[in-house]
């Protein structure tokens, strides 16, 4: 497993690739747009032309690519990751994709002899430049005692979950619980501002106690700053929660702060933050 196949490049992808680069892993890396790549091949990655060419010369393939179905495209068809890919092969979904797609991909694997996982990852930006995701994975133990080196290389927090599409219905709840933090997040930073402290300073301390969170701690600082560069885009977002809207639909549970949240983040994409890092919320309670 020395040579990585890495498809996407984006703002957490690009971080994951370098670390493993820096690991010692030889990384064949494919965008759609070879210019976001440049950082990564002036580094010494290979650049290849298709996914096809990528998947038939390595021998572990990544993917992170932006909605599910990007997924698909890159997976499926005969210009896919499993119609090119060599019996052996490991391939890792770290998109936030849909749980029944996960499924999809492993079984269409397996009728391939290739081995599928589907690991989704939660930190941002910050967690993938320093190598402390966390991973969520899905699918058969052995492979994932296979892989797991690499994940170590990504992350710190990685733990197997279950079978296939388990790592995906993780991440779900792992946004559930981020949706509704982030509103209280945002309510916070503005209440302390019209009470007259000083928000950095209640910061300091509420993220120490029972409030404490990752929203709090490290996405808090920059809405105070007006930072709203992202860390994990707004569309992103907004496309995780729909995602886990319908997972929770179709197990028949209600979700009202999911709603609520998504209902905002709707809004804030339609002043045109879509593509601002998530809290970029606060500007709705600002106004």
């Amino acid at each position: 497993m020395e040579t990585i196949g890495f498809i996407g490049t984006g703002v957490m992808g690009k971080s994951m690739a370098r670390n493993l680069m820096n690991a010692g892993y030889e990384l064949n890396i494919f965008t759609r747009t070879q210019a976001k790549a440049k950082e990564l091949i002036d580094a010494g990655a290979t650049w290849k032309e298709t996914v096809a060419d990528l998947t038939a010369s390595s021998d572990v393939i990544i993917t992170i690519v932006g909605y599910p179905h990007d997924v698909e495209e890159v997976y499926f068809g005969s210009k896919g990751i499993l119609e090119n890919a060599k019996a052996g092969t490991y391939v890792i979904d770290m998109t936030t994709s849909k749980p029944s797609l996960a499924v999809d991909i492993y079984n269409h694997a397996q009728e391939r002899n290739v081995y599928a996982l589907d690991a989704p990852v939660s930190g941002g930006d910050i967690g993938a430049r320093d190598g402390k995701l966390a991973i969520m994975v899905g699918g058969d133990q052995a492979a994932y005692d296979q892989v797991l080196p690499i994940f170590q290389v990504m992350g710190e927090n990685i733990i197997l979950q279950g079978d296939a599409g388990a790592g995906q219905h993780t991440k779900m709840s792992n946004q559930i619980a981020i949706a509704t933090n982030m509103i209280g997040v945002s309510e916070a930073i503005v209440y302390a501002k019209k009470a007259g402290l000083n928000p950095e300073r209640v910061l300091d301390t509420i993220s120490t106690g029972a409030a404490g969170s990752f929203s709090l701690s490290k996405l808090a600082p920059r809405m105070i700053k007006g930072d709203f560069a992202p860390g994990f885009y707004v569309k992103h977002f907004i496309k995780d929660m729909k995602i886990a809207l319908e997972s929770a639909k179709e197990m028949d549970m209600m979700t009202p702060g999911l709603e609520l949240s998504l209902s905002l983040y709707t809004e804030l994409a339609e002043k045109g933050e879509e593509d601002s890092g998530t809290q970029a919320l606060i500007k709705l309670f600002e106004s």
